[in-house]
């Protein structure tokens, strides 16, 4: 009996050392995971938990799409339909890597992840905003002259706009990293805004440029403009919203420090979003459209004669009841014109 007593007590002892550690542990976590990607699973803080699934749902679209527009890309006839599509691959990267960087937003800092933070927000966005740029620009030769640059030239100029972002931020991190020997997480967050002054420059050039792509003779191309223009356009508000909040907002409310990674997750977060869904979308669709007829018969055109209008004609029975009108109103007319008799004399009598 004693042993029956005292064999519980091990396993006894096991449990309560489990609950400990599951009470050290957040909720919603395993005890195996590394306190670094804790916000990943908290229930606790569960901004981290949402922003994650939006950024990931976010990030599955954009590979979709990327496969779509890989897939059909043998059957696009148009040309001047064709020509962006090396434009859209790159701008579909480079919101799949705005999707990707929110998750460097949620884990904890160190200075891995401090250094990718600082160097990748500035050049992603540089890349979406100069592919941007550059669709405005095809889009407003498209809607003046009806036709567009090439493809090379298209990219060309992306990449050659986003590469001034990356010196950029190359030297802001030597700077203050390798020749300072400060942390690459001990920054103000008006350095962080300061960097992304060439971000701001791609973002007002291209809302400016967006809006002559409204204005031309070639008005089947304007819509691909209001698309630009609507995008650009939230996201100058997006970017308005968060400097605001991550400047003076955050500190105003006392939550400097706690709200300034979620105010920079859920931006990238949603960015990407507004670029998917008011750009990529949009111009993915318009591209897999079949090609346009040069001429289309306009059959409701009275001007233009009709095909066999003389043999139709011909063949053609009128119904019996329109030939009976026709031969009654006919009658009528000859009757009217007939003479009428002089009116007799009732006054003379012949016997």
């Amino acid at each position: 009996m004693r042993t029956h007593q005292v064999f519980p007590l091990p396993l006894l002892l096991v449990i309560a050392s489990v609950a400990s550690e599951n009470a050290s542990t957040s909720q919603g976590c395993g005890l195996d995971l590394l306190p670094q990607y804790v916000s990943l699973c908290d229930l606790d803080a569960i901004w981290g938990i949402v922003v994650e699934a939006v950024a990931g749902a976010g990030a599955l679209i954009t590979l979709l799409l990327m496969l779509i527009l890989l897939v059909r890309l043998p059957f696009i006839k148009d040309k001047e339909r064709k020509r962006p599509v090396g434009l859209h691959f790159l701008f579909l990267l480079g919101t799949l890597g705005l999707f990707g960087l929110t998750f460097a937003f949620i884990i904890r800092m160190d200075e891995t992840i401090c250094s990718i933070r600082r160097f990748l927000w500035g050049v992603l966005f540089a890349l979406c905003f100069s592919c941007l740029l550059s669709q405005a620009w095809r889009v407003r030769r498209l809607v003046r002259q009806g036709t567009s640059p090439a493809s090379w030239q298209l990219v060309s100029l992306a990449l050659c706009l986003m590469l001034v972002q990356v010196i950029i931020a190359t030297e802001w991190l030597v700077l203050t990293v390798l020749r300072d020997t400060k942390p690459a997480c001990a920054y103000e967050p008006m350095d962080f805004v300061m960097a992304l002054i060439y971000d701001m420059v791609l973002l007002a050039i291209t809302l400016a440029q967006s809006l002559f792509t409204l204005c031309g003779k070639f008005k089947r191309w304007k819509v691909n403009g209001a698309f630009i223009l609507v995008t650009t356009f939230l996201s100058v508000l997006i970017w308005v919203v968060w400097m605001t909040m991550y400047l003076f907002g955050n500190s105003l409310i006392n939550q400097g420090e706690a709200w300034s990674d979620p105010t920079l997750a859920i931006t990238l977060a949603a960015s990407g979003w507004v670029f998917v869904i008011f750009h990529a979308i949009p111009e993915i669709h318009y591209t897999l459209l079949p090609p346009l007829q040069e001429n289309p018969p306009n059959y409701f055109d009275t001007s233009q004669p009709r095909m066999r209008e003389t043999a139709f004609e011909e063949e053609m029975h009128l119904p019996r009841a329109y030939m009976e009108n026709k031969a009654f109103s006919m009658d009528e007319h000859n009757a009217g014109t007939i003479p009428t008799a002089p009116p007799s004399h009732t006054g003379r009598h012949h016997w």
